[in-house]
Parts: C-alpha cells; sequence; structure tokens
C-alpha cells in the first residue's frame, strides 16, 4: 500500500513499495513564479510576459505534458 510522504507547492513526494521516492513537478506553477518575478523586476514588460505565460500554459494544458516524473 502506498504512503503519501510529504506534499509540496510545486510537487508531490510519494513514497512506494519499492525503496525509492518519485516526485512529481508541476510546471504551471514554477512558470507562474517565474513570471511573476519578471514582471516585478521589469514591469514595462508586462504585456509579453503575461502573453507568454497564456501561450506556455495553454500548450502545457493541450499537449498534458504539464508535469516532470522524476524517479
Amino acid at each position: 500500500m502506498p504512503l503519501a510522504c510529504h506534499c509540496a507547492p510545486f510537487g508531490k513526494w510519494r513514497q512506494h513499495e519499492g525503496n525509492g521516492l518519485n516526485l512529481t513537478l508541476t510546471l504551471a506553477p514554477i512558470i507562474a513564479l517565474i513570471c511573476g518575478i519578471l514582471i516585478l523586476v521589469v514591469p514595462r514588460m508586462l504585456n509579453y510576459i503575461v502573453a507568454i505565460y497564456l501561450i506556455v500554459v495553454g500548450l502545457l494544458g493541450l499537449t498534458g505534458n504539464g508535469s516532470l516524473h522524476l524517479h
């Protein structure tokens, strides 16, 4: 029976019946964090940053590749 070890805001640590841990990272919150920092640092680029963010998150949602699985 799998046991949940730790839940982080950007991913989930899961312990399986094997010897290792798996980490699943969701890309959308990481991209949002980077875009938020860029908006604070370069506010004149707001339109471009928001447009690129929406395109990237939309493409991730359409392709279903919104997370990384690290073993």
